[in-house]
């Protein structure tokens, strides 16, 4: 049985810090690519950022410089440190592997909301 469980989520003021990570197990965590998502009230979901399983990283450009996507294939892990959070992070974040070779296979965690307010 595959599983993503994120955590980390919360209430944080504007500028300040939260990680979260996500454990994955049922999967050949290596040959996947891991993602994070978020999406806000009435808006679609959308990719944060994203570790290939190359070790190549990508960004949406309204977090570039603040988030930080990182994966650790000897624990099944991927974190997304996130850094001077401001009111328009809020959401609710995903967690996403997603497998490309041949077939396309994918899979999500149930979320966690991450709320930027004073």
């Amino acid at each position: 049985q595959v599983q993503l469980v994120e955590s980390g989520g919360g209430l944080v003021q504007p500028g300040g810090s939260l990680g979260l990570s996500c454990a994955a197990s049922g999967i050949a965590f290596s040959m996947f690519a891991m993602g994070w998502y978020r999406q806000a009230p009435g808006k679609q979901r959308e990719l944060v950022a994203v570790a290939r399983t190359g070790g190549s990283t990508n960004y949406t450009d309204s977090v570039k410089g603040r988030f930080t996507i990182s994966r650790d294939n000897a624990k099944n892990t991927v974190t997304l440190q996130m850094n001077s959070l401001k009111p328009e992070d809020t959401a609710v974040y995903y967690c996403n592997a997603e497998f490309t070779i041949l077939r396309r296979i994918e899979y999500w965690g149930q979320g966690t909301q991450v709320t930027v307010s004073s």
